[in-house]
């Protein structure tokens, strides 16, 4: 599938039930859409109806160790979900880690057509950088936005980050939401808690299943 320059990315679907949302899935910077994470959590929305296409980034495909540009990332997202579209009979949402969810928000203000966003640990400024934040091209989104956060994530400030949804929600009511993990970091992971990261990644399909169904209207 060409996202626009020449490279291809790979898709993988996990099945859903016909005619539901679709989740169209992009993984973090640093581990690709067969890390254990992504794979529980398509997995657990799988079980609960949901469709899913994860996909790999280019880079990822050939090996690179850092993430493509913007421009090309927001291609990659314009190809998968004009390919999703061609093969969904539901609504689709963009959703991501990290930098994919980030560049489907880029991708999304650029034009890009989807039901609505999903942020798995959204990037709010880099780790102890908080002066310089990521958000400026959010508040012009017309689509639902859901945010699935840890509490100690260093990518987000908990009080900055409830302030971003806060302004969106002033501006759309009832399409910002922020869903806090108690004491997850950036990847959901809890201090003191041993889980494997399939089961973090399956922890959090019931909260995007009932966004979805909210948002969604299913």
């Amino acid at each position: 599938m060409p996202p626009g320059s020449g490279e291809e990315t790979r898709t993988t679907p996990s099945e859903g039930s016909p005619g539901r949302p679709t989740v169209v899935l992009a993984h973090g910077a640093g581990a690709g859409m067969e890390h254990p994470f992504m794979r529980g959590a398509a997995e657990g929305l799988a079980r609960l109806g949901v469709r899913v296409l994860r996909f790999n980034f280019p880079y990822m495909d050939a090996g690179k160790k850092f993430p493509d540009r913007p421009p090309l990332a927001v291609g990659t997202w314009r190809s998968v979900m004009e390919f999703a579209a061609d093969h969904a009979d539901g609504p689709l949402w963009a959703a991501g880690k990290s930098f994919g969810g980030r560049m489907a928000s880029m991708a999304v203000a650029e034009g890009m057509d989807a039901a609505g966003l999903i942020y798995l640990g959204y990037p709010l400024h880099a780790p102890g950088k908080p002066e310089k934040l990521r958000d400026e091209h959010l508040y012009g989104l017309e689509v639902p936005q859901l945010f699935l956060q840890g509490t100690r994530d260093t990518f987000a400030r908990t009080d900055l980050l409830e302030s971003v949804v806060g302004r969106l929600e002033e501006r759309q009511p009832g399409r910002g939401r922020l869903v806090w993990i108690d004491g997850g970091d950036h990847s959901f992971a809890v201090k003191g808690t041993k889980r494997e990261p399939n089961e973090v990644g399956a922890d959090l399909a019931p909260a995007i299943a009932d966004w979805l169904a909210a948002g969604a209207g299913v």
